[in-house]
């Protein structure tokens, strides 16, 4: 708890992102404050304030669909909310229906699933609105609407001056990355693990369901595609163990041409003479090298000369991406691959839609636990009631792990918040406009703070929300303390619904870690194509299955009573099944070079049939079994290392041969770590 308590994240927000949600919420109350319509005021920065966390940077047209799908819904749950706050019967039943649907779209990811939560949170909060008539109910519903919208407004504004800004912001973000991988070498591996998310981030900006389909975002895929071909290069030549010869190239002249692109991205522009500086570096370097090169390891010399060759034209696209003026149009048509292809809403609901379901099972916990606590609110007559089934909405979540640590921190922040206000309310004198500013302040620090430390976002939180109903005319200490009860109240509900009927990792981890094992099949299984689309679909696929891995094995380690083979397994697989990840991409770098690639037709068996080991390892982890009988993929191996070194004059069959036996043996771990397991699991049983 006190690890939870005290755990802090990067700040990420960019600061014209807090500008704009800072005057979203501020600007409809001084307006309010200045033609003395105050109540159409706070109605209207509710509805921004519920807004705030689905304004993400990313392409325009996805947070344009993002924002306007959770501005529809707080419309929606509010005319609800103030339609039925006189029904409880029929409020308690809408309740059931729109907590089960919130939750459910959990399925679509957090950013769909925030929809449903402003409409979980909107409903219980428009039930204690005054609207005396039909009139009053839409005119608070569209002052709620108009809020959202209000900030819709302010994070597109940009759209017409700024058009590919977000586009250029997450490949300028790779670049850097990939800079920072050549500068660190074998030294940095987190440089590594964040350019897999940035590189993630880049395929669903640039071919997402929301993506631009302007001419030049073929450029931007023409810099993606060559951002891949240069990590697979930067790979081999890290495995090629460069020496103190090519080392410093790869960590100085190569990094600040990196970094010249990525700021030739970002800036729109075509700085050539910054670019062509950095060009002439790296030529100049790659000269001296060749002039030892009869000191250098074939390998090493190859993959230097295809990282410069990968690197000049990256130079000459970052350019031509950036020109004013006519752009000259890929021919290669931009297909979204089918790892980031995603199932059609109706066919992600029908798969949802079963006890089985992670999602089906959160849909269900929330609706009730909504439901009982909008019920007690309204029973127990305390002031603001609406507040425990509100806290309820936010804290439960679909794993234990986000459960308990938004509890925790959400009565921290709650206490802290009003320790805040308390100091807050005997300092400030009564002038609104002073209140107005601490308020903007507050508003800041909950929207900064909130992938930060949730617990300050909710002290900031506490006191907006005081401060708010102060421009109501109601006194700062009732609701001081009504806040602390129901916030206690809320959480305490969430968490013993979720201990009384738990969705819990350990159930899921051995599924998703066979598809991570599945999806590394399938990119292994493409290096014997000739096709370049299947390769490049099936390494992202291998990237997703990565990141929904490490998320899952993160969420189990966090549980408590996890099963000590379980949490070895899960560790020891995503380990091993990086350097798994590594080595392919290795020989997929080496398999570009197919000018002078040695017994094709030899290395293309083998790759199938240890694609096929890997696969039956994967299907055993699912089942919990031992793997089958595993060929003898390295006598394979032995014997296609003796044919391509023979055949090979300038070492590649060396090095195809080295790789290849470093495939060997990350297979063979992986499948000594499932058979571990799963015999520690049968002798457990047995002896239970």
């Amino acid at each position: 708890m006190l690890a939870v308590l005290l755990q802090t994240k990067p700040a990420q927000l960019p600061w014209r992102i807090l500008l704009r949600n800072v005057a979203a919420v501020v600007l409809p109350l001084a307006w309010g404050i200045s033609y003395d319509h105050v109540l159409a005021g706070i109605a209207t920065a509710v509805g921004a304030v519920l807004t705030l966390y689905s304004d993400q940077p990313g392409p325009y047209r996805q947070r344009l669909f993002r924002l306007l799908a959770v501005s529809m819904a707080a419309g929606v749950a509010t005319f609800l909310g103030l339609t039925l706050s006189h029904h409880l019967p029929a409020l308690l039943l809408a309740s059931l229906g729109v907590g089960f649907c919130g939750a459910l779209l959990v399925a679509f990811g957090d950013a769909i699933a925030r929809v449903g939560m402003v409409a979980m949170m909107l409903l219980v909060i428009a039930t204690d609105l005054p609207a005396s008539s039909f009139a009053a109910t839409m005119q608070i519903t569209l002052e709620v609407t108009a809020g959202g919208l209000l900030l819709t407004l302010f994070s597109i504004a940009a759209w017409p001056l700024h058009r590919y800004g977000p586009e250029r912001e997450a490949l300028s973000a790779v670049y850097r990355g990939l800079a920072a991988m050549a500068r660190g070498g074998k030294r940095d591996s987190g440089a590594a693990l964040a350019l897999t998310d940035g590189m993630t981030a880049l395929q669903h900006t640039l071919l997402g369901r929301h993506r631009s389909r302007a001419p030049v975002m073929d450029y931007f895929g023409v810099m993606l595609e060559l951002a891949e071909r240069t990590r697979l290069e930067l790979t081999a030549l890290e495995a090629a163990d460069p020496g103190t010869v090519i080392g410093p190239l790869v960590r100085n002249e190569c990094a600040t041409l990196l970094d010249v692109v990525a700021d030739a991205v970002m800036a729109g522009a075509d700085p050539a003479r910054m670019m062509n500086s950095a060009l002439d570096g790296l030529r100049s370097a790659e000269q001296r090298a060749a002039e030892r090169e009869a000191d250098l390891p074939d390998a090493s010399w190859r993959h230097l000369q295809s990282l410069s060759g990968q690197l000049a034209a990256a130079v000459r696209n970052a350019g031509r991406a950036g020109a004013q003026g006519p752009r000259r149009i890929v021919e290669e048509d931009m297909q979204l691959p089918r790892a980031l292809r995603p199932l059609s809403a109706l066919a992600l609901l029908r798969a949802s839609l079963t006890p089985r379901s992670a999602a089906f099972r959160h849909a269900v916990r929330s609706a009730a636990c909504f439901t009982f606590a909008l019920w007690l609110g309204q029973t127990l007559g305390v002031a603001h009631g609406y507040w425990i089934p509100m806290t309820v909405a936010i804290v439960l979540r679909a794993d234990y792990a986000a459960t308990l640590n938004y509890g925790l921190l959400r009565v921290a922040g709650t206490v802290l918040g009003l320790l805040l206000t308390t100091a807050l309310i005997h300092v400030l004198p009564a002038d609104p406009w002073v209140r107005l500013a601490v308020l903007a302040l507050l508003c800041a620090g909950f929207r900064y703070f909130g992938n930060v430390h949730y617990g300050i976002a909710v002290a900031c939180l506490t006191g907006m929300v005081v401060l708010l109903l102060t421009f109501a005319g109601e006194a700062p200490e009732p609701t001081v303390i009504a806040r602390l009860i129901a916030t206690v109240i809320g959480s305490a509900v969430a968490l013993t619904a979720y201990a009384l009927w738990p969705t819990w990792e350990k159930g899921r981890t051995r599924e998703t870690l066979a598809d991570l094992l599945r999806a590394y099949t399938t990119y292994l299984t493409s290096l014997a194509a000739d096709g370049a689309q299947e390769r490049r679909e099936s390494r992202q696929g291998a990237r997703v299955a990565r990141i929904n891995a490490e998320a899952s094995v993160k969420r189990l380690l966090a549980e408590p009573a996890t099963p000590a083979a379980l949490a070895e397994l899960a560790q020891s697989l995503l380990t091993n099944s990086n350097r798994l990840a590594r080595s392919i991409m290795t020989l997929e770098a080496l398999i570009g070079h197919q000018e002078r690639l040695p017994a094709r037709s030899l290395i293309a068996p083998f790759v199938r049939e240890s694609a096929a080991t890997l696969g039956d390892v994967a299907d055993a982890l699912r089942a919990d079994r031992e793997p089958q009988t595993l060929p003898p993929i390295r006598a394979a191996q032995r014997r296609l290392a003796r044919e391509v070194i023979a055949q090979s004059s300038d070492g590649l069959g060396g090095e195809i041969a080295q790789a290849c036996d470093r495939l060997v043996d990350n297979i063979n771990t992986v499948a000594h770590v499932v058979s571990r397991t799963t015999a520690a699991h049968a002798r457990a049983v047995q002896n239970a």
